[in-house]
């Protein structure tokens, strides 16, 4: 659905270009602000984003349609570059760290204390902005009254882009390829002055490839429990609203902050990937930016608008849909549980027989699998990003036929899930160390196999991830493994199909050596979360069409490019995936600058050789206005040996033609079960 450009407000909309907010080491934060133009006179509620996206030609799109919006309805809008980033002064050493959640804390301080500020303040943000949110809530600053969470986590161990189910995730080394390479680039010196060079060689000194601590913990230690708000969901005192999407890959918490917070809470999924709700896709699109609105209203000024009378979870439920890389719109309809877990949703046994899924456990058999190691080719991506890119899971009968899989009955009738399905494993392997990957599928009456929902698991965590112990090929084990939550209606005529394979590339980095995977089927189960439909989801409150402010103004000087494609070399059993990435270039008028990035991400590895993996990035960016042009090159290198994991980066910076820095750095990290 095409967003609506809305450009009359209930308050005139003044924008401030560049606030600096001081720390209290003096360490200045750079901000872009939107409020009322009358707010020195009639002050309005503050909403704080806290990222390191770079206001000013990063994420400058999104926030052109959404701050003057929200400001408009009578709210002042902080939109802050994170300390070592965009603008702002200083250095940035990780994610989510203690003087990180310090400034965040400062900067709520500053902007209640403001003459434009009633002294409430709420906080939000997508990714990144989503995760310090609740970090910052369970810090309980005075002022903060409310958050909206949009597609973060509460737990960054078990649900962000470095592990899953205590595997590695190919995301854990392009993640931190892509933060080496958005941190490379300069302030703008419009707003920093003539010491702009200055600060940039120096923040490049000091720059570290992230990789290197991310690969130092592969188990749940405290380096993953700092900023983890699941150690203990008490601490959040304000309102949360938990909003995601089911192509997204922060889904489960979701579900988990509904079940966990004491605090008023509320939680909504949509069919999208990681974007926002009112331009993700796949569609149907929402009036995101009017609910947000709403809970302002509600949390910073009181309105007893009947936002928390409405169901605690709505969430759309797919309808079956045929395997495709790109969506524009989901069938489903939209579905809400006055609680969560709801009563609604009972556990329904299927067992994995060797004749297929069956009510009841068959005979017990035996079943091996050592899937090809390019298994998992026919999804790619850890989650989707929401664009218009084709990044969506494809049809899985390829990856289906590199795993152990078993088929249900055809089904007579409807059959709706909503929750995360839990899969219980008696298994044995032939290696100390092994990863499976486990789908649910939605299979077609013509054979197309769709995957509903996933998971990852490294089965030396199967008695937890702080403290994974290797397997003893041979013995017979028995684990459950719950796959991601997941809304979906499978229909007449379809089958439910459960796959099980060994690898799952390049997602997943494979174990040190093949595995054999020997499974006993009779003795292994799925246990489906089944709803009942409610006769009350007919009649719940319609969302508005989608619709958000004038968009930014801006010329195409080359055209975006996104291409995944998929190479097997017959002779050498080498398979290629490469990732095409390319946001091509603009002219932002409104500051005359020129903005262009790329970035191609390359995974290889070799038919019966996990050793042979490799994952490699490529970005290149600039910025340009006028004679000032800049630029950077980041190129990173990660692969495996036996026993350890070996990390390469590189950065060139130029100034014009002049290559004015150039570093290369390294590592290697003892494997941890992984």
């Amino acid at each position: 659905m095409p967003l609506k450009t809305v450009t009359e407000f209930p308050r005139a909309v003044r924008e401030i270009e560049n606030v600096w907010i001081t720390m209290a080491d003096g360490c200045r934060l750079a901000a872009r602000a939107w409020m009322p133009a009358d707010a020195q006179g009639k002050p309005v509620p503050a909403i704080v984003e806290c990222i390191p996206y770079r206001k000013r030609d990063g994420t400058a799109w999104r926030d052109a349609v959404m701050h003057p919006y929200m400001a408009g309805h009578g709210y002042a809008c902080l939109r802050v570059d994170l300390r070592g980033s965009g603008d702002s002064d200083g250095f940035i050493a990780d994610e989510y760290t203690a003087e990180e959640h310090a400034d965040c804390v400062a900067v709520i301080a500053w902007a209640a204390a403001q003459p434009w500020c009633t002294g409430a303040v709420g906080m939000m943000g997508i990714s990144w902005g989503a995760f310090n949110s609740l970090q910052v809530a369970a810090l309980r600053p005075p002022a903060l009254k409310a958050i909206i969470a949009i597609e973060g986590t509460d737990d960054r161990y078990a649900d962000d882009v470095h592990y899953m189910g205590g595997a590695m995730l190919h995301d854990n080394f392009a993640w931190a390829s892509a933060m080496w390479a958005y941190l490379s680039l300069p302030s703008d010196p419009l707003i920093v002055g003539a010491g702009w060079r200055d600060r940039w060689l120096a923040r490049l000194e000091r720059q570290d490839f992230w990789l290197r601590q991310w690969t130092a913990h592969q188990r749940r230690d405290d380096y993953w429990r700092h900023g983890s708000v699941c150690e203990d969901l008490g601490r959040i005192k304000c309102a949360v609203w938990g909003v995601g999407g089911w192509e997204d890959g922060y889904s489960n918490s979701v579900p988990r902050l509904l079940a966990g917070l004491k605090a008023p809470v509320k939680g909504l999924i949509g069919p999208w990937g990681h974007a926002f709700a009112h331009t993700g896709y796949p569609g149907p699109q929402i009036g995101f930016l009017q609910e947000c609105v709403r809970w302002w209203d509600h949390w910073l000024k009181g309105a007893e608008n009947g936002v928390m009378a409405e169901p605690l979870y709505r969430v759309w439920m797919n309808d079956s849909f045929r395997p495709e890389p790109f969506c524009r719109e989901r069938p489903g309809r939209w579905v809400a549980e006055p609680g969560w877990p709801s009563a609604n949703v009972e556990p329904r046994a299927l067992h994995l027989n060797s004749d297929g899924l069956g009510d009841s456990a068959g005979a017990e058999r035996a079943l091996a699998v050592r899937s090809p190691q390019d298994t998992g080719t026919s999804a790619l991506e850890w989650c989707s990003y929401g664009g218009l890119g084709a990044d969506l899971p494809g049809d899985q009968r390829r990856d289906d036929g590199n795993s152990l899989w078993f088929d249900g009955p055809t089904l007579a009738e409807r059959l709706e899930i909503l929750g995360a399905p839990v899969v219980t494993l008696e298994f044995s392997v032939d290696r100390p160390v092994a990863k499976v990957a486990i789908r649910l599928c939605d299979v077609f009456p013509d054979g197309a196999s769709s995957r509903v929902t996933y998971t990852q698991f490294n089965l030396t965590h199967r008695d937890g991830h702080a403290s994974p112990e290797k397997l003893a090929p041979g013995k017979r084990y028995r684990t459950a493994i719950a796959l991601n939550h997941a809304a979906h209606a499978f229909l007449p005529g379809h089958k439910l199909r459960v796959s099980i394979s060994t690898s799952y590339w390049p997602q997943m980095w494979p174990a040190p050596e093949p595995v054999t995977l020997t499974l006993y089927a009779g003795a292994c189960r799925i246990d489906l979360p089944v709803r009942a439909r409610r006769p009350g989801d007919e009649g719940l409150r319609p969302f508005d069409p989608p619709e958000g402010a004038a968009p930014l103004k801006d010329i195409d000087l080359r055209p975006e490019r996104t291409a995944r494609t998929v190479h097997k070399d017959i002779a050498t059993g080498e398979t290629t995936v490469t990732m095409i990435k390319d946001s091509g270039a603009q002219h932002l008028v409104d500051i005359d600058l020129d903005v262009e990035s790329c970035a191609v991400e390359s995974y290889r590895i070799r038919d019966g050789d996990p050793l042979s993996a490799t994952g490699e990035t490529h970005f290149r960016q600039g910025l340009g206005r006028g004679a000032w042009k800049v630029r950077t090159k980041t190129r990173t290198r990660m692969s495996l040996t036996a026993t350890t994991i070996e990390v390469a980066a590189s950065l060139d910076a130029f100034e014009g033609e002049r290559r004015v820095f150039a570093c290369n750095k390294r590592s290697s990290v003892p494997r941890d079960c992984n």
